[in-house]
């Protein structure tokens, strides 16, 4: 992509609005070095230096789209605890509007904590109660996301399978999108069967594609080209989710495009360093869809959340790409 075409797709994108719908969490890391095992247990023990809080799960979806456009907002439950108060914080400084958020005193805030000790994560800690929401906190949202709809530009569903994208909540917000004809995304579960149909484009990684199109893993063929078992997945995903677009993400094989009468495009990876894959999917999505919301053909879009996707790999923890960044990236090469 010429340098000119990613400017005249950043600067449509800048303007646009988007919210993302999906479970939120508290991104802990603890900072240490490891300096002898304990006498305890043969176990690390891990001297910690600091540490780092940071909005996850589809938080981190937020953060993606806030260094690239400051019309940006979330919507998920968030509980009434310290933790909760803590990610509002943090949302607040990114300067992500939270006001459509159900704050719940049912609902314990997610928290993963990761202690990494010399560039490397020892262990993580998840600290979660799956909760589904209530009749009520699903017409709340789907009435402010109404309320709203017209100055909406994309939606994106991250589901990370903890309960808040319940299927009713999911099928009138996409039939509300679609009657007021809005890009939407989804970024879907393998432990969580949710439809998808209506949306604009739905982004498994292989995995999560081969466990929704009910087909026996296999292992990735040296060339994606001639990997027949994903292409046999792909074909059967666009149909089951009736999308135009299915954006299979494939780790260091980078990304298969299918695309409604098209033939499938592969997109092979930018990633020169891998550090941590971790947040690597809420990178693609998100500038996937903000990519298509400034006016990029899926092509473009999918080869802007390729190069995203190779920075982010690049970092240590839950991080997001600036522009900047991703000019660089594609400057490179």
């Amino acid at each position: 992509m010429k340098p000119e075409r990613l400017e005249e797709i950043l600067q449509r994108a800048s303007t646009k609005r988007l919210v993302v719908i999906g479970d939120l969490m508290l991104d802990e890391f603890v900072w240490g070095k490891v300096g002898r095992i304990s006498p305890e247990a043969p176990v690390p023990v891990v001297e910690v230096s600091g540490e780092s809080f940071y909005p996850g799960g589809a938080a981190n979806v937020a953060r993606n789209l806030r260094e690239f456009t400051d019309r940006v907002g979330i919507v998920g439950m968030i509980g009434r605890d310290r933790n909760g108060d803590r990610l509002q914080e943090l949302l607040a400084r990114d300067k992500i509007d939270t006001t459509r958020c159900p704050i719940s005193s049912e609902w314990p805030t997610i928290v993963k904590t990761r202690i990494i000790a010399r560039q490397q994560q020892v262990v993580r800690v998840d600290r979660e109660k799956i909760v589904t929401p209530t009749a009520e906190q699903i017409v709340g949202v789907v009435k402010g996301i109404k309320e709203t709809v017209s100055e909406i530009d994309g939606i994106i569903f991250e589901d990370y399978g903890k309960g808040f994208l319940a299927g009713e909540l999911v099928a009138e917000i996409v039939s509300l999108a679609r009657a007021n004809r809005k890009i939407v995304a989804a970024d879907p579960n393998q432990r969580h069967n949710i439809s998808w149909n209506g949306v604009s484009v739905v982004k498994p990684n292989r995995i999560e594609a081969f466990h929704a199109a009910a087909i026996p893993w296999e292992e990735p063929a040296d060339s994606v080209g001639e990997d027949h078992a994903l292409h046999k997945v792909g074909s059967i995903l666009m149909e089951k989710w009736g999308t135009d677009l299915l954006l299979i993400t494939l780790g260091e094989q980078g990304m298969m495009l299918f695309q409604r009468g098209k033939a499938p495009h592969h997109v092979p990876t930018k990633a020169r360093q891998i550090f941590d894959v971790s947040g690597a999917g809420d990178t693609a999505i998100a500038l996937f869809t903000l990519a298509l919301c400034g006016g990029a053909t899926p092509l473009e879009a999918a080869d802007i959340a390729n190069h995203g996707s190779a920075v982010v790999v690049g970092k240590l923890g839950t991080a997001t790409v600036t522009p900047e960044e991703l000019r660089q990236s594609f400057a490179n090469g």
